[in-house]
């Protein structure tokens, strides 16, 4: 999984194209696609949905970030079961820690 953007392409695959799109946005490309990684993008769209006017402009960042911290447990699940509830635990952490 890590680094494997095919991965994430089959993940994502029946997801509205503007969700996708949004989510990718969030994505740094020089990092190698990781739980961590997925995790991080999704605080960068938690963070730029809380930035916005709270309205319906904020839907497509705020579904982007549950889209990418979905993706990120679903990446930990896949590649380090056993270290699960940890990588939950620091991505509920990351959220509620202010920028």
């Amino acid at each position: 999984m890590a680094g494997s953007r095919s991965w994430l392409q089959r993940r994502s695959e029946g997801a509205p194209d503007p969700l996708r799109v949004r989510a990718l946005s969030y994505l740094d490309e020089s990092d190698p696609l990781t739980a961590e990684s997925l995790g991080a993008a999704g605080l960068r769209a938690l963070r730029a949905t809380l930035a916005l006017v709270p309205d319906r402009r904020a839907a497509l960042d705020l579904l982007a970030a549950d889209a990418l911290v979905t993706l990120a447990l679903q990446a930990g699940a896949e590649t380090d079961p056993a270290g699960l509830a940890d990588l939950a635990r620091a991505l509920r952490r990351d959220a509620t820690t202010p920028s």
